[in-house]
């Protein structure tokens, strides 16, 4: 078996006020995975639960983050997460704080066997 990618999804979210990371950044997570409803577990035969979703998210603060807290944007499947330097700091314009601004890539995957196509060299 091998882990197969079968969506990729971007997102932005931002925290505009409190300055939030992990807020910003699970509105990211909601904000790329909220466009689509991906139907792949069935058009597979898999459970649900059995989504693979990779997620990496960028922030200017990677340690504010908390991940635990994330899990639970997650309807179903088995998140892991990466957490990087990225994202934006943008100041307000009165000196008091910023904006945070979080991108994030959601990728889903299945641990599925791949077939080789007769006549094909992969």
């Amino acid at each position: 078996m091998s882990k197969t990618r079968v969506a990729t999804q971007f997102g932005m979210g931002t925290s505009i006020r409190s300055q939030n990371y992990t807020e910003a950044a699970a509105r990211a997570i909601r904000n790329a995975i909220w466009h689509n409803s991906l139907s792949v577990a069935d058009a597979f035969g898999f459970p649900r639960e059995a989504m693979l979703i990779d997620v990496e998210i960028a922030v200017q603060r990677p340690e504010a983050v908390n991940v635990e807290a994330l899990r639970g944007v997650f309807p179903y499947g088995q998140p892991s997460f990466k957490v990087s330097r990225g994202g934006l700091d943008i100041p307000k314009p009165d000196g008091q704080g910023h904006t945070v601004l979080a991108h994030a890539t959601v990728i889903v995957s299945f641990d599925m066997q791949r077939v080789q196509l007769e006549g094909s060299d992969d």
